[in-house]
């Protein structure tokens, strides 16, 4: 038995099964564990054992922990955006625990150096409005309405507007690397 099991609602289990178009049999049969222990858990009518989880995920591509958290996290979770300045932009951020939303604007000549707090994300930023100049170590891209650049976060990097622009910056956090 698994100290989360009472948090944990594994109805999950059903909406996975039906989105890949398996019934119960066939998750069985793929997972080698039992239909009638399959359909308890969908119904959380039984405790999950370790090893029945981590059976189910991998017919899923998941991994346990994946499942464990689908089942944890069955709600949304809201978080209020904060206002924030870093150099010459007016930010506005919400975040999660991998990944980072950022809208920014600025006027024209308005200039930031590695914005906001980094981690080992990727950073992608989407022009929304206006014309925007990014500096790299090795590159400068000029990106204008419509366009986006997705790069290493880590990297050096400056934000130049060259129109009054609207822009989008988020960082997604990398996989695990090990």
């Amino acid at each position: 038995m698994n100290d989360t099991d009472h948090i944990c609602d594994f109805g999950i289990l059903r909406e996975l099964r039906k989105r890949e178009g398996l019934s119960i049999s066939d998750l069985a049969l793929q997972s080698g564990v039992s239909a009638s222990v399959i359909s308890k858990l969908e119904r959380n009518r039984s405790k999950a054992e370790i090893d029945t989880i981590f059976r189910i995920a991998r017919v899923f591509g998941l991994t346990l922990s994946d499942l464990i958290s689908l089942a944890e996290n069955r709600t949304s979770h809201l978080v209020p955006a904060e206002k924030y300045r870093s150099g010459d932009f007016n930010f506005r951020r919400v975040s999660y625990t991998n990944v980072r939303c950022m809208h920014a604007s600025a006027k024209a000549g308005s200039k930031v150096s590695r914005p906001g707090m980094h981690r080992d994300d990727f950073e992608l930023c989407w022009v929304l409005k206006g014309h925007l100049r990014i500096t790299l170590p090795n590159e400068v891209c000029e990106l204008k309405n419509g366009m986006s650049i997705q790069f290493d976060a880590l990297l050096e990097h400056t934000y130049e507007a060259l129109e009054d622009s609207e822009i989008v910056i988020t960082h997604i956090r990398k996989g695990k690397r090990f």
